[in-house]
């Protein structure tokens, strides 16, 4: 039985399996899976920097990793293809059977080739504007009969030389609620004080 030759590897933090080809001048970071089905190969290319947690996966056909990547954190390389010399390819990024071009910069997150589902983007979703309603007051009775007080909702064009500064309330006579102002308080006056009007009278001056 013939078996196949293992590489060198020196980064023992590193998994290795199948027909595996690193650059002695490659960097690759602790728990990098590096994985070739039979019949495939991975071939790194010198300089190549791998980030940690990143998995390349061959299969169907060589992978091959050129000169100078960069390769961020968690990214995600299935298939078969080739990245370009002096690419850098985000962090989380997942390339499914393609090939990047040289020096070409892939954004962190991205999907390149296959995609199984489409997820819906929710970022339009997020910023659309929620209406909002201001709170409805309940129509809720006045105990006795009472007409509740109304309040004066002012206008953003009403300046303040048209709208008065005190809200001045009418008599209600079918509610039966008495208004006192300076009517009443005249009317007062004089039941109590029949024989003397001079509480009326403004002062002479002497």
């Amino acid at each position: 039985m013939h078996l196949p030759t293992l590489s060198l590897i020196n980064n023992s933090h590193v998994y290795v399996e199948g027909d595996v080809s690193i650059d002695a001048s490659a960097a690759i970071a602790p728990g990098v899976i590096l994985r070739a089905a039979p019949d495939s190969k991975i071939i790194i290319g010198s300089g190549v920097c791998i980030g940690m947690g990143s998995i390349l996966h061959a299969y169907q056909g060589s992978l091959e990793i050129g000169a100078g990547v960069n390769l961020g954190a968690g990214v995600l390389v299935i298939g078969n293809g080739k990245i370009g010399v002096n690419a850098c390819i985000g962090a989380a990024t997942t390339i499914w059977n393609s090939s990047v071009e040289p020096g070409q910069v892939v954004p962190g997150c991205s999907v390149i080739g296959k995609q199984g589902r489409q997820v819906t983007d929710v970022s339009s979703a997020a910023t659309s504007p929620v209406p909002v309603h201001p709170p409805e007051t309940p129509d809720v009775a006045p105990p006795n009969g009472q007409v509740p007080p109304t309040k004066a909702v002012s206008s953003p064009s009403t300046t303040d030389k048209d709208s008065p500064t005190e809200p001045q309330a009418a008599p209600n006579s079918e509610a039966g609620t008495s208004v006192y102002g300076q009517g009443n308080l005249n009317r007062l006056l004089k039941t109590l004080f029949p024989y003397d009007q001079s509480l009326n009278r403004p002062p002479e001056d002497g």
